[in-house]
């Protein structure tokens, strides 16, 4: 049976920080607020020069170097993204010809937060069905780009980065299961109002902000919680394994609140729940790879381990995987 297997993993932030002290000089806020709320106490913001590809080229280099592969040997680029560098081309080919990755093919896909996780189960399809031996799947997003600084229910969740795992045609297990599930009855509680063929940019849009975030938080966390929940539960079946075989939970770095009602309802140990929402806020699409790349780093997993991702998005869009890594 052929497996979709990690076998390296990168991530980039932009060097800028954001401290909860830093916003309550600019909106009405405070650290103590912003952290006993959502466990954030800082976040990363590109700068104005820099965009999408720039942070994912990086992650995709480091990714590259320890899988011990060049880019010619990339058959295939996926990118998770909602805030690609342009409309068109997409971001996926940005990074192809940056990487010099002239034998892959590349596209970008939109799930918002769980881009990451759509991306991978799209990978694994194409390593499955023959002829693809080697895939780059990149999460990355740079939501400070729609973010309003003025509005404190927002500008204090989000910040910059990307995550990119290689995949590879394996004899060995590698991803055992995947669960995806959205629901487009509630795309309104969570958006971008404008930007889009719907709504282009123009003075209006600019004088009412509305190329930026707009979301109903509340009623976003409750969904969150009861979809993660379900599709954790679904995914831990379908790999055919035990909650209690997991080594290490990674789930979407939204708000720790959120990851805590998971923890909780799941009854998975702290300690098997990796969490650095806290130096980066929400990062999208990026928060799983780039979580997973720096619980590799710390030794918090290692080959054979046996890890559980979450994720839920804009759309709604939600998932889990379970992957031996």
């Amino acid at each position: 049976m052929k497996y979709a297997k990690i076998i390296g993993t990168g991530s980039s932030v932009p060097e800028t920080v954001l401290s909860n002290s830093d916003l309550e000089k600019m909106v009405e806020t405070s650290d103590e607020w912003i952290t006993s709320r959502t466990g954030i106490k800082e976040r990363r913001i590109a700068d104005d020069s820099t965009a999408a590809s720039d942070i994912a080229y990086e992650a995709a280099e480091k990714a590259l170097r320890a899988a011990g592969l060049s880019a010619q040997q990339l058959d295939v680029i996926i990118v998770g993204t909602v805030t690609p560098d342009f409309v068109f081309p997409s971001t996926a080919c940005i990074i192809q010809s940056r990487l010099g990755a002239k034998n892959a093919y590349a596209f970008d896909l939109m799930a918002g937060c769980s881009g990451f996780l759509y991306s991978l189960h799209v990978a694994e399809g194409i390593i499955k069905s023959g002829g693809v031996k080697k895939i780059l799947v990149i999460g990355v997003d740079l939501l400070s780009k729609v973010t309003n600084f003025e509005d404190r229910s927002t500008c204090i969740l989000f910040g910059d980065g990307a995550g990119a795992v290689i995949l590879s045609a394996s004899d060995k297990p590698g991803i055992l299961s995947s669960i995806l599930s959205s629901d487009g009855n509630n795309w309104g509680l969570l958006y971008v109002p404008a930007g889009g063929s719907r709504t282009p940019i123009g003075e209006e849009v600019l004088k009412n902000k509305e190329q930026y975030i707009k979301m109903q938080g509340n009623d976003v966390f409750k969904v969150a919680v009861k979809s993660m929940e379900s599709a954790t539960v679904e995914a831990i079946a379908k790999a055919d394994v035990s909650a209690e075989d997991i080594d290490l939970f990674v789930p979407h770095q939204a708000n720790y609140r959120i990851v805590e009602a998971v923890r909780r309802r799941l009854d998975f140990p702290q300690e098997k729940v990796f969490m650095n929402l806290d130096k980066y806020g929400n990062t999208s699409a990026a928060s799983v790879p780039l979580a997973l790349d720096e619980a590799i780093h710390k030794g918090r997993v290692r080959e054979g381990n046996i890890v559980l991702f979450a994720a839920f998005g804009t759309g709604f869009t939600w998932g889990a995987s379970v992957v031996k890594l």
